[in-house]
């Protein structure tokens, strides 16, 4: 595998991958972790999550995702955009979901147990916003 140097705005990244598309995958996978959640909330449809993901997007990623072998602000190893990103990121999230429900695991939360019991990564007002 390959070292690879990702930005996207002020994310950062520096990780090992088979390829290019997979370290921008991973970095949208950190930036969107916190997002997660709408994966256990039954009362959200498939356009629903993927509207969310976008809008979080927009609000706090740039529009590209530069991925780089030689050092942090270069993209000799690609750009990739964000919306086409975000869209893989989801249906892998979706795959995830159906996968859990298939092999007899229902119901499953992505989440994992305790994340969002005590206030760590949600406060009374829900989950926190990316930073």
């Amino acid at each position: 595998m390959s070292k690879f140097y990702i930005v996207c705005g002020s994310h950062s990244l520096v990780i090992t991958a088979p390829s290019a598309d997979q370290a921008a995958l991973r970095l949208i996978d950190e930036v969107l972790a916190p997002h997660i959640w709408i994966y256990d909330d039954p009362d959200l449809s498939n356009q629903d999550r993927l509207d969310h993901l976008t809008l979080e997007a927009l609000l706090h990623m740039e529009p590209e995702v530069m991925v780089s072998q030689r050092g942090l602000g270069r993209d000799e190893a690609g750009r990739f955009e964000v919306p086409n990103m975000i869209r893989d990121w989801h249906r892998l999230m979706t795959g995830v979901s159906r996968l859990f429900v298939a092999a007899g695991l229902a119901p499953r939360r992505v989440l994992p147990a305790g994340m969002d019991a005590g206030g760590s990564d949600q406060d009374e007002m829900g989950p926190k916003s990316l930073k």
